[in-house]
């Protein structure tokens, strides 16, 4: 029988039994759907997909692109880093690259991102699964939410400790992942933003791929675009290209946006035989040898 490698299967073997901000948004959106009728449930599993309120979502989405105050405190776009960032919670180990809560009143206990993020991961529930206006009430209780953060960031009440100072210092200090000797954990890696020497978003990390031959990491898979797997593109990049900040907070790849735009893509949970997987880990190298040594 052939072996096969599968894109995403890393995932779900290491990090079995930690928590995640989108499966506590899950229970948020199954409770909401658990006090209605039974029939009411029937309905919208059936329904086609709340089209209008996935439009808003992504609408909001841009807004908060636009607005510039990020909701994670190293402005994470696709999802917290499972255990890597106290979960939304304020905790002590500040360090280099520790997260310190936004100094005012009302964000002690968590961060105003992880409210939002959850809200909109709900919402993105009961969208998908039909229901129009539960998602757009919800859409509306996370605006507000987000406003008054917004507004506070905007009025100096709320201080990011966590700036654009830190983060060049992040990608100032980051090194080649091959030069690591201390192992690594997928879910130091899983949701973990990559930017670039400019300080440029180019997506997080979705999963990871092994080596079929050696067992290790050769690819990282990156996710760029869309909210919460809408609209979300694939892009495999060599493990060996990646640099990472002192505590795994930030992954770099000196690449420019436009290079990420053209580079090869992945479907999502894709499957490869060895020689699939030796095709398109020969179209992906060639590619990223390419590019990076042009920059």
């Amino acid at each position: 029988m052939k072996h096969i490698v599968l894109f995403s299967s890393i995932v779900g073997c290491l990090s079995l039994g930690l928590p995640d901000p989108t499966l506590a948004a899950e229970a948020i959106a199954s409770s909401t759907a658990a006090a209605t009728p039974a029939a009411d449930q029937n309905n919208a599993s059936a329904a086609k997909p709340a089209d209008a309120c996935l439009q808003d979502l992504r609408a909001f989405n841009a807004k908060i692109d636009k607005d510039g105050f990020q909701l994670g405190g190293a402005g994470y776009g696709y999802g917290y880093p499972a255990g890597g960032w106290g979960l939304g919670y304020g905790y002590d180990g500040y360090g280099m690259g520790g997260y310190r809560p936004p100094v005012g009143i009302g964000y002690q206990n968590a961060r105003p991102g992880y409210e939002v993020r959850n809200l909109l991961a709900s919402a993105n529930i009961l969208a998908r699964q039909g229901q129009q206006q539960r998602c757009e009430d919800l859409l509306s209780t996370t605006n507000v939410i987000y406003n008054q953060y917004a507004l506070d960031m905007r009025n100096g009440k709320s201080e990011m400790v966590d700036g654009k100072g830190w983060m060049r210092q992040q990608i100032d200090a980051a090194q080649p992942v091959t030069d690591k000797t201390s192992a690594m954990r997928s879910d130091e890696l899983i949701g973990t933003e990559l930017r670039n020497k400019k300080d440029e978003e180019l997506g997080s990390v979705d999963d990871l791929i092994l080596s079929p031959t050696t067992g290790k990491i050769a690819y990282l898979i990156i996710a760029r675009g869309g909210i919460f797997g809408i609209d979300q593109n694939y892009v495999p990049v060599p493990w060996t290209d990646i640099k990472a900040s002192p505590n795994m907070s930030i992954l770099v790849l000196d690449s420019a946006k436009s290079t990420m735009d053209g580079a090869p893509q992945v479907k999502h949970n894709q499957f490869l035989t060895p020689e699939q997987y030796t095709a398109a880990s020969q179209k992906v190298d060639g590619y990223w040898k390419t590019h990076l040594a042009a920059n």
